[in-house]
């Protein structure tokens, strides 16, 4: 993602509802698209209302919480800056997030009073009444400064945008029966551990799983998918004509390969071994396929014949430990001594 868009100084913009209207947005999922586009909208609506512009906008949605609770906000990355008519670029670094609180919070519950039935609409009425009374100043909108260079800006918003509701350095014990995972309480700003059934734990996951075809990441702005091609093709023209290179783009983006990326990321190759220095040679990929390891590609016969036979041996161990499992025990010494005379072990 990072080499998609304007190499220019980007802000992570987060917009987010009252708790009281969670449940209605888990009832009613297809309104997260919903939530994205009129987030979006306000951005574009003060870039081109302002200034005359077009911004860069890549929105996410985020429906978990710290607690695997479901809690839908919008994370997106804005350009500071955008696009002219006539593909000039112009720089601009100011977003009144407190003043977009109030139009977030009006763009929210008109999105739920047009998308619900009125038959529901009159149960919820309540529910918005108290959300606009409880949220004098609007729905919490937030955009703060990014530092450090572009490149880590970008990569920064954009590791954040793609995370998943937990990272398995949270989940801190699992007895069989109950899941203990550590979380950090906004509320109070402390780190603390919750201890839940396995069921619960995987009932809060998969609560968190998109609809089939649904699109988490969407582009707005000169990032659309449709026009983003075309933006950059005048921005560069553009700076072709005034000699002024503000902007660093190229009209065809090279895009970079996994181990590029890797090494740029940590300094370190990922195509040398850590305990012999020598270089591993691409030779193909070994993947499953309805249960089973199949060769997914091999750049040459030999390759495809190497890779075959390594499959052979893995399910030869596996098939040879699920004996041992099933034989009595003085069967399960005898196929012991002749694994490791079979395989050297």
């Amino acid at each position: 993602m990072t080499e998609d868009v304007m190499q220019v100084n980007h802000r992570h913009v987060i917009f987010t509802i009252d708790e009281g209207l969670w449940p209605i947005f888990q009832k009613h999922r297809e309104m997260l698209k919903g939530l994205m586009d009129e987030a979006a909208e306000i951005i574009q609506n003060w870039f081109e209302k302002k200034q005359k512009i077009k911004p860069g906008i890549i929105a996410g949605i985020h429906t978990f919480g710290a607690k695997l609770n479901f809690n839908p906000h919008v994370h997106m990355m804005v350009s500071m800056g955008g696009m002219k008519q006539t593909g000039e670029w112009k720089s601009y670094d100011f977003i009144p997030f407190a003043m977009m609180r109030k139009q977030w919070q009006t763009a929210v519950l008109k999105l739920i009073r047009r998308t619900v039935k009125e038959q529901e609409k009159q149960k919820i009425q309540p529910i918005l009444q108290r959300a606009y009374q409880a949220n004098g100043a609007g729905f919490y909108v937030h955009a703060p400064r990014q530092k450090g260079n572009i490149r880590a800006q970008l990569g920064y918003i954009g590791r954040y945008m793609r995370r998943p509701a937990i990272a398995l350095h949270r989940i801190e014990e699992y007895d069989g029966q109950y899941v203990t995972y550590r979380y950090h309480d906004k509320k109070d700003g402390q780190e603390k551990r919750e201890k839940i059934t396995a069921e619960e734990f995987i009932g809060r996951i998969i609560s968190h799983i998109a609809e089939e075809q649904f699109k988490t990441i969407r582009h707005y702005g000169v990032y659309g998918r449709r026009i983003k091609v075309l933006s950059k093709k005048l921005i560069s023209a553009w700076q072709k004509e005034a000699r002024r290179w503000i902007v660093k783009i190229k009209s065809i983006i090279k895009r970079r390969n996994w181990s590029e990326r890797i090494k740029e990321q940590t300094g370190k190759d990922p195509l040398v071994c850590p305990a012999c220095q020598n270089y591993y040679e691409y030779q193909g990929e070994v993947c499953l396929k309805q249960g089973e390891l199949v060769v997914k590609y091999a750049v040459e016969k030999t390759a495809r014949a190497c890779m075959e036979r390594m499959i052979s041996h893995i399910t030869g161990i596996k098939a040879l430990q699920k004996r041992q499992e099933e034989a009595p025990k003085k069967e399960v010494e005898n196929l012991g001594y002749r694994q490791l005379y079979m395989f050297g072990v």
